[in-house]
């Protein structure tokens, strides 16, 4: 049985959080280590590392200074062009709202 877990934006807040502090420590970095190196305020990091809470700008430079940067790069990517007329007939029909005709 496949089983799904839907995170909501808190949890995967969390998350990211967790993961970050768990890439500071084993870089054997302390906050203030981390904080210092990567210009973001130390009180920012503990905010962070605690609730998930952080601007993108903070959350770019502590990337960055654990050299983690390259995980956003597929983000945003953007989407594949179809090549084919069988690729765009191929995708699930989107329910549209509306008057019915």
């Amino acid at each position: 049985m496949v089983s799904f877990r839907i995170e909501s934006p808190d949890e995967y807040k969390l998350t990211l959080a967790n993961r970050v502090r768990d890439r500071r420590l084993a870089m054997n970095l302390s906050r203030e280590g981390l904080a210092a190196r990567s210009g973001v305020a130390l009180g920012t990091l503990r905010k962070f590392e605690s609730t998930g809470n952080i601007s993108l700008s903070s959350f770019l430079k502590i990337l960055y200074c654990l050299g983690d940067e390259r995980s956003l790069q597929n983000l945003l990517q953007e989407r594949e062009e179809f090549q084919t007329l069988e690729e765009v007939l191929a995708q699930p029909k989107k329910r549209q709202r509306g008057r019915i005709k």
